[in-house]
C-alpha cells in the first residue's frame, strides 16, 4: 500500500437522506489534520470546518494552498458557504477563518468560552491587552445552541478537555467532534494543553459516545497507525463504542485517565503552538503590522 499520509486526500461521505449531511473530509498532511466541508444536499448550503491556512515554522511563511483547495471543492460541487466555523483555537495549525471570511463574506463562529483560552495565553504570552474574540468572531456559541445550514438543524455541544472551550458541531447524523476522539485504532486525544483536563476529557467523549449508534463521527486529527498508512477520520458511534483502542464499552474512567496522562506526559508540544495561538485567538488574524510593515510573533522561552 502507498504512503497517503503525505498527501492532501479528499473523502466524500454521502448523505444518508433527509436531514443527514454531505461531507467532505479534506487531509492537510504537514499538521495531520482533517478539514470539513459540511452540505444540505437539497439547498446547497454549506458550513466549512476547521479549514488551515498553512504555516511553515522553520521559515515562518505562510500559504493558502489549503484554504484554496477547499474552496475549488466549494466551487466544483456547486455549494454557498453559510458558515465558516472551528471548533476550538488550534494549538498545530493556524486556522483559514479570517482569509474565509475576507474571501467569501460568510461569518465566522465559535465557542464563547474562547474568552477563556484567550485570558489563559494572554497570561502565557504576558500580553495582557491581547485578544479581543467578540471582535474576531462573528459568533461565539454557548451549550446548546443551535443554528443552520441550508435546511439543516445545526446544535452545538460543549465539549472541553483538550482545551477548556472546545465545541462540537452535531449536523443530523454528522458530528464534527475535533480533538476529543482519534479514529477507533488510535484511541483519544491528548489533554495537557494549558486549560486541558483529563477527566473533564473523559466526560466529553462520554458524551459524545451517547450520541445515536448511527452517527458519523468526524475526528479533527490523524497520523496514521503502524499497520495504517492511510488517513482516516470517520467511523460511527458503534464502532467506537465496538473498538476504540482507549475508550470502547467497558472501559474504565480511572485507567483510561491514568493511560493518557502518561502517554501525554511523553509528547512534545506541536511544532507550531507559539505562533498559532496568537493568530487563532485573533481569529486567524496575523498581529497588526509593525513600524517597517511587518507582522511579528512573540516567542514565550522557558514557558511550557
Amino acid at each position: 500500500m502507498s504512503d497517503l499520509m503525505n498527501e492532501r486526500v479528499v473523502r466524500h461521505s454521502p448523505s444518508r437522506g433527509v436531514g443527514s449531511p454531505d461531507v467532505w473530509g479534506i487531509y492537510e498532511p504537514d499538521t495531520g489534520s482533517i478539514q470539513y466541508v459540511c452540505a444540505d444536499p437539497a439547498t446547497k448550503g454549506a458550513a466549512l470546518i476547521d479549514v488551515v491556512w498553512n504555516f511553515d515554522p522553520k521559515h515562518g511563511r505562510t500559504d493558502l494552498g489549503s484554504m484554496k483547495q477547499v474552496l475549488e471543492l466549494v466551487r466544483e460541487n456547486g455549494l454557498t458557504v453559510e458558515w465558516i466555523l472551528d471548533t476550538h483555537p488550534h494549538a498545530d495549525h493556524l486556522m483559514a477563518s479570517a482569509n474565509l471570511k475576507d474571501v467569501l463574506g460568510a461569518p465566522t463562529a465559535i465557542g464563547k468560552r474562547v474568552h477563556d483560552i484567550a485570558a489563559l495565553w494572554r497570561e502565557i504570552y504576558n500580553m495582557p491587552d491581547a485578544f479581543d474574540p467578540d471582535r474576531d468572531f462573528d459568533r461565539l456559541f454557548e451549550e446548546g445552541e443551535t443554528f443552520r445550514i441550508g435546511g439543516l438543524e445545526a446544535r452545538v455541544m460543549l465539549s472541553p478537555g483538550h482545551t477548556v472551550g472546545s465545541i462540537t458541531y452535531v449536523v443530523g447524523d454528522a458530528a464534527f467532534v475535533h480533538d476529543t476522539l482519534m479514529q477507533p485504532d488510535a484511541g483519544t486525544s491528548r489533554s495537557d494543553f494549558p486549560g486541558g483536563d483529563t477527566a473533564v476529557l473523559w466526560e466529553s467523549i462520554q458524551a459524545i459516545l451517547a450520541l445515536p449508534e448511527e452517527t458519523r463521527i468526524f475526528v479533527g486529527h490523524d497520523y496514521g497507525t503502524d499497520e495504517r498508512t492511510e488517513p482516516m477520520w470517520e467511523a460511527t458511534v458503534a464502532e467506537h463504542k465496538a473498538s476504540n483502542v482507549h475508550v470502547k464499552d467497558g472501559t474504565d474512567r480511572e485507567e483510561w485517565i491514568e493511560r493518557r496522562q502518561a502517554r501525554d506526559a511523553t509528547l512534545a508540544l506541536p511544532d507550531r503552538i507559539f505562533a498559532a495561538l496568537q493568530i487563532n485567538l485573533r481569529g486567524g488574524r496575523l498581529p497588526e503590522p509593525e513600524s517597517d510593515g511587518r507582522h511579528y510573533l512573540k516567542l514565550p522561552v522557558n514557558r511550557l
